[in-house]
């Protein structure tokens, strides 16, 4: 089974025009699956229901995905903070249907141009149509394949967004497997508690699985495991492993960070700089955390995070970093390293 996470801002009307609705909370979920001679393929529309008032779940959104779809019922800065957000966050593939309502008019021209000078020029343009545009998805699913496979092999990384107790179960923990493969009975770090569990069991699209992967969204059943463990931000890694006999060790997929060195890549839309005491927000891998701006030395800065920041050791996620009082909110995104 291979799943594709689409990251989407428009509306529920046309998400449902290419898959079928499962959860609708702060961010809604639209899944559509297909058969194929090598298991299932699942498109899972992520679409944050009240973004732009809350930016988080948009954030989350688009680090869970792979891919995007803006739907355009007109031109203001909410599409621009969306392009904005698309662009730093590296997805640089993706389907734009403009859709004004009856009666008005947006100049695809403009918004052609918006999306090249923000590096989004390979986002291709459809009409408004559910079935050609699961069609273009599939097609996108196949080009990102190497990657999508390539992720599945990379250390763990499992953010947890839900936790709750189940009768007869026990403690369940719910969340997208950002990086590499969970299996039933592996043991696990609960971080930043670095408390540990084993996975009593999987499942993924409401199905028991043996495994889980990246891309899957899957509720894992945790044994021998805190409640206290678990929170906002709390990521799932395999255990740190040394072996003595032949010298090697696994570190900890996550490099935990309290104060890092951030070299910003501001985003070409973006007029503000950033000044010694500003607030910020770090999105990685669905963590949002706050930080405080301590030296600025021309574009690179240090920052002291309010709690633990998470980075994968290898390959990491671009790290967005907004301000909630900027217009676009999101600077751009972040190389980042440990003070």
């Amino acid at each position: 089974m291979s799943v594709l996470n689409i990251a989407m801002f428009g509306s529920d009307e046309l998400a449902k025009e290419i898959a079928k609705a499962t959860d609708q909370r702060d961010v809604h979920t639209y899944v559509h699956k297909e058969a194929d001679a090598d298991g299932p393929r699942i498109l899972s529309i992520i679409r944050p229901a009240k973004f732009p008032e809350r930016l988080r779940p948009f954030l989350n959104a688009l680090s869970a995905a792979v891919v995007g779809m803006v739907e355009i019922t007109k031109m203001d800065a909410t599409l621009g903070e969306v392009v904005v957000a698309f662009a730093s966050a590296g997805i640089d593939k993706g389907l734009v249907i403009i859709n004004p309502p009856q009666g008005e008019w947006v100049d695809e021209d403009q918004v052609k141009m918006i999306f090249k000078q923000a590096g989004l020029g390979n986002w291709s343009f459809e009409g408004n149509d559910g079935i050609n545009l699961r069609a273009k998805l599939y097609d996108l699913m196949d080009q990102v394949s190497t990657d999508l496979k390539a992720i599945q092999q990379a250390p763990l990384v499992l953010p947890i967004d839900q936790h709750f107790n189940v009768k007869g179960i026990g403690l369940v923990a719910i969340g997208y497997v950002q990086s590499g493969t969970v299996n039933v009975h592996d043991d696990l770090v609960l971080l930043p508690a670095n408390g540990t569990g084993n996975a009593k069991s999987l499942q993924v699209m409401d199905d028991d699985v043996p495994v889980a992967v990246a891309g899957d969204r899957v509720g894992l059943a945790l044994r021998n495991a805190k409640e206290d463990h678990l929170g906002s931000g709390t990521i799932l890694v395999r255990p740190a492993t040394e072996d003595k006999k032949s010298g090697t060790s696994i570190p900890l997929a996550v490099v935990q960070h309290n104060s890092s060195k951030m070299t910003l890549t501001r985003s070409p839309f973006q007029k503000r700089d950033l000044a010694v005491g500003d607030i910020i927000h770090a999105s990685a891998d669905l963590q949002f955390v706050v930080g405080r701006i301590e030296s600025i030395d021309g574009a690179n800065s240090v920052v002291n995070w309010e709690s633990p920041l998470f980075i994968r050791r290898e390959n990491p996620q671009p790290t967005l970093i907004a301000q909630l009082d900027s217009k676009p909110r999101i600077m751009g995104n972040a190389i980042l390293e440990l003070n």
